[in-house]
């Protein structure tokens, strides 16, 4: 692929490249885009996640915007109820929480305040989860506290190709759109296909089949759960591990098929495990699927406590020996 180019026919890409290509493709597509946050325009970006656009679509379209969160989602908000579809980059996980109110209070709720006159077709891109020796502020995984808010969508991609499409989507969707790029795999490659939606932005996939448990993961975990799946065949265990995609909603009929088929879950996320995500999943599971359980859901996950210095990141993150051992108690009983 061509610097400054959208692709054209199936190329191998990064995953921080699949989501430059996903917005150089809606920039393109619909002048009502805009791309906003800080140091997005002239810099590209931190990560380097937006670089040329600015250069090839303008000021106005590009924006570098203040350091200023609740100032970057509250004009976001502005530009949405005037007829654009603003994509509005947090410059790191951590960094949202001055946004917090206008994206809970306002963003979504005014749809439903308005009783469905008004639209609010705006995405949040935030860069999360660990892995890259950062500290506090700059890897967190905040995706539980938006799940719990009605009226926002939460999502995030695992590999280049669900970041190039679920970006497109999330940019067409008329609602909020919480889009979590996982960015210790913003360098891991995938073929990026543009020439059709692989399937439904909030649809679960199963991304390795298998038959004597299921280990469920979304974002960056999915890459560790497919390594554990490598790591059990070895010893003779098959897995199936399924890509949640979508935190919110939750593709549970996916997960039920599974489980069903399995009889065991394990729920693997970098977010504390106290209130996480899959706290949430191992209820439903279990109330879905109580008489095909063969043992209790179980969850891998951070600890509750602040995110520790860069040194002591390895034993916080819910690695492969930790999913493993998840695994293996599942099986156990």
């Amino acid at each position: 692929m061509a610097a400054g180019t959208s692709p054209a026919s199936p190329v191998r890409l990064p995953l921080a490249k699949a989501v430059n290509a996903a917005l150089r493709t809606a920039l393109d597509a619909d002048p009502k885009v805009l791309v906003m946050g800080e140091d997005v325009g002239k810099l590209g970006g931190v990560f380097r996640v937006t670089d040329g656009l600015q250069k090839d679509f303008g000021e106005d379209r590009v924006i570098d915007t203040p350091l200023a969160e609740s100032g970057i989602i509250g004009t976001a908000i502005g530009l949405a109820l005037r007829g654009y579809r603003p994509v509005a980059e947090i410059q790191f996980d951590g960094f949202v929480f001055p946004a917090y109110d206008q994206i809970v209070t306002q963003l979504a709720k005014m749809h439903a305040r308005a009783l469905g006159t008004i639209k609010l077709p705006v995405v949040i891109r935030i860069p999360f989860g660990g892995g890259i020796g950062a500290v506090e502020h700059h890897s967190e995984s905040p995706e539980a506290l938006f799940a719990h808010v009605a009226g926002l969508k939460i999502v995030t991609p695992s590999n280049a190709s669900d970041a190039y499409w679920m970006l497109r989507q999330a940019i067409e969707c008329d609602d909020p759109v919480i889009f979590f790029e996982p960015k210790a795999r913003y360098w891991d490659k995938a073929d990026v296909d543009p020439s059709g939606i692989p399937g439904p932005l909030h649809a679960a996939r199963v991304v390795r089949e298998g038959t004597d448990l299921t280990l469920l993961a979304y974002g960056p975990t999915v890459r560790t759960a497919l390594q554990a799946a490598d790591a059990a065949a070895e010893e003779g265990t098959s897995l199936e591990v399924v890509d949640m995609r979508s935190v919110s909603p939750i593709d549970f009929d996916t997960i039920q098929r599974s489980v069903e088929k399995t009889g065991r879950l394990v729920v693997a996320h970098e977010a504390p495990v106290f209130f996480g995500a899959g706290a949430e999943i191992a209820a439903r599971i279990t109330e879905r699927c109580f008489y095909h359980l063969e043992a209790p859901v179980l969850r891998v996950g951070g600890f509750h406590s602040p995110y520790p210095p860069a040194r002591i990141e390895e034993d916080y993150l819910p690695g492969l020996d930790r999913v493993l051992d998840g695994v293996d108690r599942a099986l156990a009983y």
